[in-house]
């Protein structure tokens, strides 16, 4: 549906700038670049390899959420 499509927009926009984002070791979340922890898991290992990220992105980008982003928790 309309998230799906959207989740998509947003990996290729990672995907093509993987230099701007991580990969959180701690729960496989995409982050950008200058987080010193992670926003989900507040792990702080980061993997910042360019095929990873993009890899990462494109498969969070085909599947449904499944982690809580604050964004859900504000009312």
């Amino acid at each position: 549906g309309k998230q799906i499509k959207e989740r998509g927009r947003r990996a290729e926009q990672i995907a093509r700038n993987p230099s701007r984002y991580k990969v959180c070791e701690g729960c496989s979340s995409i982050v950008v670049v200058r987080a010193r922890i992670c926003p989900n898991c507040h792990a702080y290992r980061f993997n910042e390899d360019r095929e990873t990220i993009i890899d990462q992105a494109r498969e969070l980008g085909a599947r449904p959420q499944q982690s809580v982003l604050w964004d859900d928790l504000e009312e």
